[in-house]
């Protein structure tokens, strides 16, 4: 349940947060809100001199209560044939290893009670043509958060994953926000995606992704359920063993 009234900040004082990909987009206006609810806001970015695709820059991370982890680049070109190696590789390492390597971090500093929220897209719900691989490393983000949530649960840690649509960042590039203004679709604004991110932040629940598109309230996205196994008479025999 969401409380809206709810600040950020634990009974003994200041709580601390981590915010990758902070100078700039979404993750500077998920620190602009986060200090204003009283968080103190440490920016990692390579602006600052943090590598999110490093393990050596993760094992320097401290003790924090909330983590939103938002770094994020693009894939590359439409077509898997003219795809660069090097945007590829640069993509996973940012996208999807900057996730995977921070929350392995947090899990082993962050106190019962932190909360971590991860900037996954639209793309990881759903095919984009336009850059499959942005399009792969997202739903490897979803998927990540989805399946990390129980062991996270069990230390007392939440993590969830906010989804976007387009929004009008540096990774909207000019092409695309023509294409889109002459079809009259609306950009969400950068306040948009991160008042979701404290949304996530200020309500109970884990491993959800919360869809982000304009002129809409934030909603949870409902996965569906997929098929079932059945033994060789027919009957379903339900979920496998974990």
């Amino acid at each position: 349940m969401v409380a809206p009234g709810l600040r950020i900040v634990d009974a003994g004082g200041m709580s601390r947060a981590i915010v990758t990909g902070g100078a700039s987009g979404i993750g500077a206006a998920i620190a602009d809100l986060l200090r204003a609810d009283g968080v103190e806001v440490e920016i990692l970015d390579l602006a600052t001199g943090f590598d999110v695709s490093d393990p050596e820059h993760w094992d320097r991370v401290g003790e924090v209560d909330l983590a939103c982890l938002n770094a994020g680049v693009l894939g590359g070109a439409a077509d898997p044939a003219d795809l660069s190696l090097e945007a590829y590789r640069r993509a996973m390492g940012v996208n999807v290893d900057g996730v995977v390597l921070g929350v392995r971090r947090l899990a082993q500093v962050m106190p019962a009670g932190g909360r971590i929220v991860c900037t996954a897209s639209l793309a990881g719900l759903t095919a984009y043509p336009g850059d499959p691989v942005y399009v792969a490393t997202k739903h490897a983000v979803v998927g990540f958060v989805r399946g990390a949530a129980p062991a996270l649960a069990a230390r007392g840690i939440t993590i969830d994953a906010v989804c976007p649509g387009f929004a009008d960042t540096p990774l909207v590039s000019d092409d695309v926000r023509r294409v889109l203004g002459s079809a009259g679709f609306p950009l969400l604004r950068a306040d948009d995606v991160a008042r979701a991110v404290i949304q996530l932040l200020r309500s109970d629940g884990t491993g959800r992704a919360l869809v982000v598109q304009p002129g809409r309230e934030p909603m949870e996205f409902r996965f569906p359920n997929v098929p079932g196994a059945r033994d060789t008479s027919g009957e379903s025999v339900g979920a496998p063993p974990s």
